[in-house]
């Protein structure tokens, strides 16, 4: 008896002191043109002290805006977001130190990648630029092969300035692995392919279209856990749509919006699921910087439920910890990193007032 009553206690105890710890470990992409930043950068986080401490950054990369790191964080990939020498980069990380070592680099033939994915087999880059989609093989090592397929889309939409050509902006895959999700800025489409991992030229195949509200412009989306809901943000116009998903064909279930103001710019930017999925963010930047909360019903359906300044300029990527205790809010042009508090039974957020001064920061990936 007094064995497992000290057991209890440790157990307790330990549980405790995890919870209070509050530690996070941070990968951040950002823009090296502006001068303002190296490459990408480790961070150790300890929220109970608000000590930031940088652990170590990768350089002689250009514009490493977005990151994907594998299941087993052995690797890291990112884009060189740039007209000129557009690439993807892949990268040995030792999770310990946060040590990225680069093995490679291979172009993608297309401009602007924007957004980078990574399977077991594949890493898929869009290409906003170019409005394609970039495939790479995967080599044991880790390292990227030459491009092995690209796709470009084809057509335009009703925003002149914004939606002459294709922008792609984003390449998701669904959680089943069959299919690869490719949302299209320029084109007002969001376009499913069928992903073969096994093919050695045909990788996707066009499988399914969606045609979103035109001058809407889909940006970012984020799959639920079992893959029968993806929720889409449309950056022109603010939209957010959910979607059905089932055996690779979208359907629209709802439309709502981040727009709560008059007289603002909308730029709708990310967004993302809580763990227990019942609760629903979007970043919106132009005049707007804002966060936007939605509760998620049982049927997928969403419900505002609170929207807040996200404490400076151009919110882009954000991430909740692992924890879901807090969201990290990456603003590009104020070169910070916001910090809110996030309530997981209510899932209200409020701002702790912490930052971490990056240059330029765009993705953050928890590891």
């Amino acid at each position: 008896m007094k064995k497992t009553i000290i057991f209890l206690l440790v157990s307790i105890f330990l549980f405790s002191f995890s919870a209070q710890s509050k530690n996070y470990r941070l990968l951040i992409g950002t823009y090296t043109n502006t001068g303002k930043s190296q490459g990408i950068y480790s961070y150790d986080i300890d929220m109970k002290s608000g000590f930031f401490k940088q652990k170590s950054v990768a350089t002689g990369v250009s514009n490493p805006s977005y990151l994907a790191i594998t299941p087993d964080k052995k690797f890291v990939y990112s884009v060189n977001e740039s007209s000129d020498g557009s690439a993807a980069n892949a990268f040995s990380f030792d999770e310990k130190t946060g040590k990225l070592t680069k093995l490679n680099s291979s172009l993608t033939k297309s401009g602007g990648p924007c957004y980078i994915s990574v399977t077991e087999n594949h890493v898929f880059t869009a290409n906003y630029g170019g409005g394609s989609i970039s495939v790479f093989g995967r080599q044991p090592d880790g390292s990227l092969t030459d491009v092995l397929q690209v796709i470009r889309h084809v057509g335009k939409s009703i925003n002149i300035e914004r939606q002459g050509e294709p922008h792609v902006h984003q390449v998701i895959i669904s959680p089943d692995k069959k299919y690869v999700v490719v949302n299209d800025l320029g084109t007002d489409k969001v376009t499913v392919y069928k992903y073969n991992p096994n093919s050695k030229t045909e990788i996707l195949i066009p499988f399914d279209t969606l045609s979103a509200k035109p001058g809407s412009g889909p940006r970012h989306a984020t799959f639920n856990r079992d893959g029968s809901k993806e929720y889409l943000v449309q950056e022109i116009d603010g939209t957010v749509s959910v979607l059905r998903f089932e055996n690779g064909k979208l359907s629209l279930l709802q439309e709502t919006t981040l727009v709560k103001r008059d007289g603002i710019i909308n730029r709708g930017a990310d967004i993302h699921l809580s763990s227990d999925e019942r609760f629903l963010y979007a970043t919106n930047r132009g005049t707007a910087n804002d966060i936007t909360c939605f509760s998620v019903a049982k049927d997928g359906k969403l419900t505002f439920k609170q929207q807040l300044s996200t404490g400076g300029d151009g919110p882009r990527n954000f991430a909740i910890t692992p924890d879901g205790q807090y969201i990290f809010i990456a603003h590009q042009f104020t070169d910070n990193i916001t910090i809110f508090s996030r309530d997981s039974k209510t899932g209200l957020l409020n701002d702790t007032g912490k930052r971490i001064e990056v240059g330029a920061p765009v993705c953050l990936v928890f590891y």
